[in-house]
């Protein structure tokens, strides 16, 4: 049994209802090809295994690599930080692919935006991460909660909060609670500079009170072309506005 490496953030989940919870998440058929994040001592993967082919096991602990190939031999273990990862390096291309993991919390949303960024690479992500951001993803506008991260989440997939998960389940007991999520990435990114879109985006929220007229006057050189209403503050526009007023604006 692995101790659990704080500079890794790692919690192991006990809980073994909630773990085949998880792994029925996954939309998956036996042929489809699958990708783990930190899997660790394999705790998810022993619900995963019977049930795929061809499983990818993406984990950064050295400890772990040597346990994982000899208890999962039929599984592919890669010693790589998801961060690092080049998908179709990791997998063999032939399937659809899926992505699957228990994220770490201090790295959860560079994971999620590599993820949202791969242009539909998966069919659907599953990922458990905290209760708190799993909120943030499937943010409405006009709430507390609606940031950058839930308007770049919604224009690039469509996610679920499917169910919350308690702090009890984990070993050792983080601060905070749970919850898994479900992402479908869409095929298609908007039509627009994406990485212009990214920054109108973070301009707009880093000055969230502050009307879209003031929080974006450093980018805006034509008011007469813009068709959004810079009256309205960015925790007011739906994500797809985001897409029209970055168009007006380049």
């Amino acid at each position: 049994m692995l101790k659990p490496k704080k500079n890794l953030g790692q919690h192991f989940l006990r809980d073994h209802q909630v773990l085949h919870k998880i792994a029925l998440s996954l939309r998956a058929s036996e042929e489809d090809e699958v990708i783990e994040i930190g899997p660790g001592e394999g705790a998810l993967t022993d619900y995963l295994y019977p049930e795929y082919r061809h499983l990818h096991l993406l984990e950064i602990d050295r400890r772990a690599i040597g346990f994982l190939n000899k208890r999962f031999p039929n599984a592919t273990v890669h010693h790589s930080s998801v961060l690092d990862a080049d998908w179709e390096i990791v997998t063999e291309a032939k399937g659809n692919k899926y992505i699957i993991g228990n994220l770490p919390y201090y790295i959860t949303s560079p994971i999620l935006f590599k993820v949202l960024d791969s242009g539909g690479f998966f069919e659907q992500a599953v990922f458990m991460i905290q209760k708190e951001v799993a909120e943030r993803l499937v943010a409405k506008p006009r709430t507390k909660a609606y940031g950058i991260l839930s308007v770049q989440t919604q224009l690039f997939s469509e996610p679920e909060l499917l169910f919350t998960v308690s702090r009890e389940a984990f070993q050792p007991r983080p601060n905070v609670d749970s919850a898994v999520v479900s992402l479908l990435p869409f095929k298609e990114k908007p039509d627009v500079d994406i990485a212009f879109l990214k920054t109108v985006i973070r301009t707009a929220f880093n000055q969230r009170r502050k009307k879209l007229s003031n929080a974006l006057s450093g980018l805006i050189t034509d008011h007469s072309r813009i068709s959004v209403d810079l009256s309205k503050r960015a925790e007011e526009l739906e994500p797809g506005e985001f897409v029209i007023l970055a168009r007006s604006l380049k």
